[in-house]
């Protein structure tokens, strides 16, 4: 037989759900796990958005819709973008997609090259770096430090940027980190990339999930040079607890957008009618629901932080945004636990999973060694539990 595509076979699993999955299998088997590994909330999504699911299946909006997305949703994206973000769009500037990711996908397709590098600041969501060797880029990995926040400087951008840049990957807030750009920061790196010609994949998924009183700013809206080099990418399921609705979108210029939706004429189709309308209603009808599940995951990492800092051998910085806690193991490499000697974060994860019966995902498949993330996007009982695990896991 002939080969494969070698694009095809370079393209790794992904580490976040090779965890989920191995700790799904334990928890059928009966086993008593609990997993910190997805980032998907523990809601349900809230009831008029179903309805409005429901709703769409019963009047029979189950035909194709048009490739970019149906207009009533085009429509609401900008409207809840304008209202939360400041940033006029108009629908032919708006493409829906089958969720964020395959936005982020689209956008590659879009601005990329083969050969055409991409910079990724490090630690970063594990599906960017194979988002961008599947189109044929080259990432080009860019470390920010524990020290530096997890944030990307304007020096390090700077010195990262040859004759062969295309684009930036930003997620704000992060995933996995959950640390959050302020204007001043966003400000620094937008003025490295209109001065470079920098194209800014801004992933902005989490933007409703911030802490302490933090204001959003959206890439987009820093300038209107900032918002032409930008694409925008954005989505329903983490706020609104829609992960399996798959609905996400992206906002550029015209001409960006066009290329999108004649990709996403030649493959998906479009996104789902029924999932379209639901999110339409999600992203028009009332937020409070969203606060309150906001306010719930603030508790949680409050909780979460506090007491992993009092735990001997491990520590965290306080997250500002999106349900992530990384994990720093520095003090325990080398050492003996349960038995197993703690060479890296996918040792500490494979054993505190088996013997400590958790699951964390290591750091390493997102570019941060000797890390492990906690989603705490799971219930205070469980987060309770976790960590008393996690003491009893480094005591013996």
């Amino acid at each position: 037989m002939k080969e494969l595509s070698r694009i095809a076979e370079s393209v790794q699993a992904s580490t976040t759900m090779a965890i989920d999955s191995l700790f799904k299998q334990m928890k059928a088997d009966g086993i008593d796990v609990i997993g910190f590994g997805a980032g998907e909330p523990d809601f349900n999504t809230p009831d008029e958005i179903k309805a409005a699911g429901i709703q769409a299946i019963e009047q029979n909006v189950t035909r194709y819709t048009p490739a970019a997305g149906t207009v009533e949703l085009r429509q609401a994206v900008c409207d809840r973008i304008a209202a939360d973000c400041g940033v006029q769009y108009k629908p032919n500037q708006v493409v829906a997609t089958s969720g964020a990711k395959h936005a982020v996908y689209l956008a590659l397709r879009a601005l990329v090259n083969p050969g055409d590098e991409v910079i990724l600041p490090a630690p970063y969501w594990v599906s960017y770096i194979e988002l961008i060797r599947m189109v044929g880029g080259v990432p080009v990995v860019v470390t920010a430090t524990e020290a530096e926040h997890f944030k990307l400087s304007k020096e390090k951008l700077a010195a990262a940027i040859t004759p062969k840049t295309k684009a930036l990957i930003l997620n704000n807030p992060s995933n996995p980190t959950g640390m959050a750009y302020s204007r001043e920061e966003l400000e620094d790196i937008a003025q490295v990339c209109v001065a470079n010609d920098v194209y800014v994949i801004s992933d902005e998924i989490y933007y409703g999930l911030l802490y302490d009183g933090r204001k959003f700013t959206s890439f987009a809206s820093l300038s209107p040079e900032a918002k032409e080099l930008t694409i925008l990418i954005n989505g329903v399921s983490k706020s609104y607890a829609m992960t399996g609705w798959r609905i996400g979108y992206a906002c550029a210029n015209d001409r960006i957008v066009k290329v999108m939706a004649n990709y996403v004429s030649h493959s998906t189709g479009s996104p789902v009618a029924i999932s379209q309308k639901a999110a339409a209603v999600a992203l028009s009808g009332p937020q409070e629901k969203i606060e309150e599940m906001r306010k719930a995951f603030e508790e949680r990492r409050n909780y979460l932080v506090e007491r992993m800092n009092r735990i001997p051998g491990v520590s965290c910085l306080c997250p500002e945004g999106a349900f992530y806690v990384m994990m720093n193991l520095e003090q325990l490499i080398g050492k003996t636990i349960q038995g197993v000697e703690i060479t890296d974060d996918d040792v500490f994860a494979d054993a505190f999973l088996k013997k400590g019966l958790v699951a964390v995902v290591p750091g390493a498949g997102f570019g941060a060694k000797n890390f492990v993330r906690w989603s705490y996007a799971t219930s205070m009982d469980n987060i309770r539990e976790g960590l008393d695990r996690l003491e009893r896991f480094l005591a013996e």
